[in-house]
């Protein structure tokens, strides 16, 4: 054991006990979260340095989760190179001059962290000094397909009906995009791992809407690549690969390369291993709606979740997708504090 649950268990090694956090865990359900967050966009919030910082901590804190991660947002990179995008409260990203033609790309210049979003560097620097050794901070990204369907429907969509026309009707223009899109999601996370952070998630959490011949033409390479060249450039931080709905893209999604094969709730954690091997590592995955449903539903969920991985030490324990807002603070402490109760060595 290194002392770290979280990285232990990213590797597949025994560890004190099975570690947790929450996807979007520093967020909206907490009350103080509310009462310092204020009105605007998040994107206006994240350039706070004192603000993102404690944003951050607030869950841990209050949760006793195992890993931290950043307040950020995945198109951060898209608006730092000032292409237009910002996400509007209650709507999420919208972009009033979406991606569609070549001429677009040149509005999407190469992402440079340190130039470009100093802000984050700063909050990552002073996080990495605050937060206790045990307990990580993850460094995250949007993966190019999520991101690149923001950009090119210009707002959050049920049928992605522009992304889905440009990879068919303009193949070389949607891998053109795709590329730059990996090097906003390497050039980001590895900045942030340069700067203390010790493992990092990639979320596409938009690519189940996308059939697996789909995605293996048009989204995987560009994913694997995401991961290669952070394998490369920071061997020692595991990577986290993760979508919602994408049960059918879970092998296609593993031969991207990463360490730890996020789980939504719709696929058990059995299921996954019997698919891709006794070995697999996996981040999951009670569903988060129960949470919404009271401590006694959640913790009995949160029980299931433990007896489907029967012990294995390569799990982390999370919900299936974020936290919903009107969640229940105290019952996702009761969640932490169940896991961490079962699963101690």
């Amino acid at each position: 054991m290194s002392g770290v649950p979280f990285l232990d268990a990213a590797l597949g090694r025994p560890a004190s006990h099975t570690p947790v956090w929450f996807m979007r865990q520093a967020g909206r359900s907490l009350p103080e979260y509310r009462a310092l967050r204020g009105e605007g966009s998040i994107l206006d919030a994240i350039k706070q340095v004192d603000l993102s910082v404690e944003l951050t901590l607030q869950p841990v804190r209050r949760y006793g989760v195992d890993a931290a991660v950043l307040y950020s947002d995945i198109v951060v990179p898209a608006h730092a190179v000032q292409f237009g995008i910002d996400v509007a409260p209650g709507t999420g990203p919208v972009c009033e001059q979406p991606f569609r033609t070549e001429a677009d790309l040149a509005r999407l210049r190469v992402f440079e962290p340190e130039a470009d979003t100093p802000y984050v560097l700063a909050t990552v620097d002073a996080l990495v000094k605050e937060l206790p050794h045990e307990v990580p901070l993850l460094a995250f990204a949007g993966a190019p397909f999520t991101v690149a369907s923001y950009l090119i429907e210009g707002r959050p969509s049920r049928t992605y009906e522009h992304t889905k026309r440009m990879l068919h009707t303009q193949p070389e223009l949607w891998h053109s995009l795709m590329e730059r899109l990996t090097q906003h999601a390497v050039a980001s996370i590895a900045s942030q791992l340069s700067h203390g952070a010790r493992a990092f998630q990639l979320f596409d959490s938009w690519a189940g809407t996308l059939g697996r011949a789909d995605y293996e033409q048009f989204v995987l390479p560009h994913s694997a690549s995401v991961f290669a060249q952070l394998r490369e450039l920071h061997p020692d931080a595991p990577g986290i690969h993760y979508g919602v709905g994408c049960d059918h893209l879970l092998e296609s999604m593993k031969a991207a390369g990463p360490q730890v094969l996020g789980l939504d709730w719709r696929t058990t954690i059995t299921d996954a291993r019997v698919r891709m091997g006794a070995d697999l590592v996996v981040q999951g995955n009670l569903d988060p709606v129960l949470a919404l449903a009271g401590t006694e539903v959640a913790l009995a969920g949160t029980d299931r979740v433990l007896a489907d991985n029967a012990g294995h030490p390569g799990h982390i324990f999370n919900l299936g997708h974020g936290v919903h807002p009107p969640t229940d603070p105290d019952v996702l402490t009761a969640v932490a504090a169940r896991v961490h109760e079962r699963t101690a060595a």
